[in-house]
């Protein structure tokens, strides 16, 4: 999507620099792709925008981004109440990627995000769920798995996943989409092996998974800026990239 109107001032060096990065971004993702034997189109390239402010993000529509994602529920509303009246937004897509607090669901619920990334336990699930159906909505949401069972991530290990599935997918009120992982960092051959066990995972569970179920279960949300080739070449459908997409500083090259 490229912006033709936009009320929300930006800096048009900055947005330059922003389009050129993306055009470098979208080259490593469609390398990574095909070696994966993937068409390109399949991965969504999510500009995570947590740590700018609106004019960044607007400068970034105009460069062709439309998924945003935000970890912060005061700042997915902030940013939302910001570009509601924003006609070059329409058609834009925020996302909430971070930890979800139990009594943070009523205000991010309240932004009906396009999708939740962070669904990190059965009881989140469940509290989620209530919610939901008190407001008769239905919440597109991701199951977040510590791959890498390390401490300092949240998310469920594998095996609880497996065993809370069934259930979380026949709680009323949200939408299993698919699954999350975060891979530590800095460590390419710990990355790879964190993709690679959420996609064995995934395909394990979408096996299992009842008709009406698998039929929408189709998101993999894996790969950050330092991460995200591996991701690709794992089976991502959707990149989380903050960094370097916003960051001049981010060493990247084409």
């Amino acid at each position: 999507m490229q912006a033709s109107t936009q009320s929300i001032a930006f800096d048009p060096e900055y947005q330059r620099f922003v389009a050129h990065r993306r055009d470098q971004i979208l080259a490593r993702v469609e390398r990574a792709a095909r070696v994966a034997g993937r068409d390109p189109s399949e991965v969504t390239v999510m500009a995570v925008s947590k740590t700018v402010d609106v004019d960044k993000v607007a400068a970034a529509l105009a460069a062709g981004y439309s998924a945003f994602g935000e970890n912060r529920p005061q700042e997915l509303e902030r940013k939302l109440g910001l570009v509601a009246q924003d006609p070059a937004f329409d058609g834009v897509a925020f996302h909430m990627i971070g930890n979800l607090q139990p009594n943070k669901i009523n205000h991010v619920l309240a932004c009906r995000p396009a999708l939740i990334h962070s669904i990190a336990s059965p009881e989140l699930a469940q509290a989620v769920s209530k919610r939901c159906v008190a407001r008769d909505i239905v919440q597109p949401v991701l199951f977040e798995v510590n791959v890498s069972g390390e401490q300092s991530k949240s998310g469920m290990t594998p095996e609880e996943a497996r065993e809370a599935f069934e259930g979380m997918c026949a709680l009323p009120g949200i939408e299993a989409r698919g699954l999350m992982t975060m891979a530590p960092r800095n460590d390419p051959e710990v990355a790879r092996e964190t993709f690679a066990g959420l996609r064995a995972l995934f395909d394990e569970l979408a096996s299992a998974a009842k008709p009406e179920v698998a039929g929408r279960f189709s998101e993999l949300s894996m790969g950050m800026s330092d991460d995200f080739e591996e991701g690709i070449r794992q089976g991502a459908t959707i990149i989380r990239l903050g960094r370097v997409v916003f960051d001049p500083e981010y060493p990247f090259d084409d």
